[in-house]
């Protein structure tokens, strides 16, 4: 029998030995599931965790991108919690609009609580575009053309009534008196599939993000009207597109990105995730890739993301219910 200074002495040495190993190993099939068609932002999110986690080398294989479109994200999520809730290495990117799908309860019997939410990497904002030759040059004339006679103009938005590019024009047309049912919308899944809408001339306005909207701001296939930050971006390239509020219509709309864990996923495999963002968002090569792909700071992980989703998900259910979408 050991005695009680020996017995206190090798349990404070495998204590420390636990505390000192890794919590779990590297993932050995690594996936992030976009949920919406190639090219729009879950992609987008996709893709920087593909090449960040490679190249700080906290992924020796690299990680495969998959596409689940349908409900913008709700296929996914109740995919990943229903089939899938137990495995280690699939990430799924989420935005805010997910978020506010939640709030409504478009993702079916599950609510904010039934995933593990596990880093938000930076946040984009809001974005009103048009093609390069469209006749509407500021926020004002769409506006003035919406109030006039909304059912002229065509917007396409990522999701149906209720969704977030939804509630940006929303938003926009109730501050001049338009009821924003009145408006003619086309519902598609993500940002790659609005612009390509856009420049096929299918419809005359999209709703949607500046990040998805850039690439193709820069190759001169259209404008942005407002972007829906608080001020101006400084990014060189976006300086010159004025905000919503500037011009009078106080719409701010920022649009978070990160990645969630199913329910069931072990504490161990989460504190590895949450260990390898950590130290992808604390270095200088993470906010070089997220730059490159038009994306502002916004770090958060763990506990303290969880908590932040559960208050972002109340006040959308407010603007929700301001909207009449939900009772």
């Amino acid at each position: 029998m050991l005695r009680p200074s020996l017995r206190n002495t090798l349990l404070a040495a495998g204590s420390a030995a636990l505390l000192s190993a890794p919590l779990s190993a590297e993932p050995r099939r690594p996936e992030c599931i976009a949920p919406a068609a190639p090219g729009g932002g879950f992609d987008l999110t996709c893709k920087l965790a593909q090449s960040a986690l490679v190249e700080a080398k906290l992924l020796e294989k690299p990680m495969r991108v998959t596409y689940m479109p349908g409900g913008v994200g709700a296929v996914a999520y109740n995919t990943i919690v229903a089939q899938r809730p137990a495995d280690p290495g699939t990430l799924t990117a989420f935005s805010s609009g997910s978020l506010l799908n939640l709030a409504q309860g478009k993702f079916g019997r599950f609510d904010e609580t039934a995933v593990k939410w596990l880093a938000a990497v930076g946040t984009s904002y809001g974005a009103i575009a048009v093609r390069a030759d469209s006749p509407y040059r500021t926020l004002a004339e769409l506006a003035a053309a919406l109030k006039a006679n909304p059912e002229q103009v065509v917007i396409g938005s990522g999701g149906t009534v209720g969704s977030q590019d939804w509630m940006q024009t929303a938003l926009i047309a109730k501050a001049v008196g338009v009821d924003p049912r009145q408006m003619r919308y086309v519902a598609m899944e993500g940002g790659g599939e609005i612009v390509t809408a856009l420049l096929g001339g299918h419809i005359q306005v999209a709703s949607s993000d500046i990040a998805d909207a850039m690439p193709h701001v820069e190759s001169g296939g259209i404008r942005i009207l407002a972007v829906l930050s608080d001020k101006r971006l400084e990014e060189p390239a976006m300086a010159a597109i004025p905000t919503a509020r500037e011009q009078g219509f106080d719409v701010v709309w920022p649009v978070i990105r990160g990645y969630y864990l199913g329910p069931k996923v072990s504490d161990a495999d989460y504190a590895w995730w949450k260990d390898a963002f950590d130290r992808l968002l604390a270095s200088e090569d993470f906010a070089r890739l997220r730059d490159q792909r038009e994306l502002f700071p916004f770090a958060m992980t763990g506990p303290e993301l969880q908590a932040h989703v559960s208050k972002e998900v109340a006040r959308y259910r407010e603007l929700a219910r301001e909207f009449g979408l939900t009772q």
